[in-house]
């Protein structure tokens, strides 16, 4: 009989592509996972796995199984989640996911906030680009993600908090007039400095700018924005600069910031859940508390516009 155990050790087995490593994390020995691979291979009558001295790769008709079964395991724990909830909201463990171009700039001011308003939280925190985290909400591993939207997936319930405007960062020695709004144009006539393949403002900012992919542009991509900005200041090239980003990487007098023409480029950010999750209210409450630690950043240049949340009122200012 096919059991969740089973489910569990394909899973882990599916991800770590190696016998040793999935018995580890699942805290069983090597022999005991491989033997419950193979009762659940003669339970589904086939071949799930190809042994290689340790190493382990999933048949294609094993990959298919795998995919399912993290979506029975996710819908698995939602259940548990569903049966365990006390009514109050943010109590227990939250697995929060965002990416690298949002937690540097959010959770030094969401973390502190969570405390206050719901000190009974455990918060769990995973770093990583959108499509790592797009898959580890899909196995549950995490229960929401703070991203940037929209996110084509169907079985996915998301939450706009706030619009994120951004700002071309340039070298103060720059002859673009600080007070001056800039264009396209002016991006196409300066090297573009981007992330690395993966981050989504990378991809935000070249569907802007079009055809400022110029060659030069082209030969450098780095791994965050605090090494970008340093090639700013050093006269190397320009970037686009999320606004909730300018308190923190805009501290060197070497650096200047100039507003677009409108319509302004911005992206979207919001959170992200399973639409099987029963945490639908703690995911609102969590939302108000991001939109409140994101808005001084914002209302610096939003001329104190950005709206205002009270973690008392989880509820009050933002909706789906």
């Amino acid at each position: 009989m096919l059991t969740l155990r089973q489910l569990r050790y394909l899973d882990a087995l599916s991800r770590h592509r190696h016998f040793g490593r999935a018995a580890e994390e699942c805290a069983v020995s090597q022999p005991a996972l491989s033997m419950q691979i193979q009762e659940l291979e003669d339970c589904l009558g086939g071949a799930l796995v190809e042994r290689h001295h340790g190493n382990a790769r999933l048949t294609e008709r094993g990959a298919q199984i795998a995919e399912r079964a993290a979506l029975i395991l996710s819908a698995t724990r939602d259940l548990v989640e569903f049966a365990h909830r006390t009514g109050r909201l943010l109590v227990g463990t939250l697995r929060l996911g965002i990416i690298p171009t949002l937690a540097p700039y959010v959770l030094p001011r969401v973390i502190p906030e969570l405390q206050r308003c719901y000190p009974e939280l455990r918060l769990g925190l995973l770093e990583a680009q959108t499509r790592t985290l797009l898959n580890e909400l899909t196995r549950g591993t995490i229960d929401v993600a703070l991203l940037t939207l929209p996110v084509e997936k169907t079985d996915i319930e998301t939450l706009q908090l706030f619009e994120d405007r951004f700002l071309l960062a340039v070298s103060a020695k720059d002859p673009l007039p600080e007070r001056g709004r800039v264009t396209v144009s002016d991006v196409e006539q300066r090297q573009l400095l981007l992330l690395e393949e993966g981050h989504c403002l990378r991809d935000q900012a070249l569907a802007y700018c079009g055809d400022a992919r110029n060659e030069a542009s082209n030969s450098f991509f780095a791994t965050s924005l605090a090494t970008i900005i340093q090639m700013v200041a050093s006269g190397y090239g320009v970037t686009l600069l999320p606004e909730v980003a300018v308190n923190v990487e805009l501290r060197d007098s070497r650096v200047k910031l100039l507003r677009f023409s409108d319509p302004q480029p911005s992206r979207s950010v919001g959170l992200m859940w399973r639409k099987t999750s029963p945490c639908r209210e703690d995911f609102h409450a969590l939302g108000q508390v991001v939109l409140k630690a994101a808005s001084p950043a914002l209302a610096l240049y939003q001329g104190g516009r950005a709206r205002r949340a009270n973690c008392a009122n989880p509820s009050a200012d933002v909706q789906a």
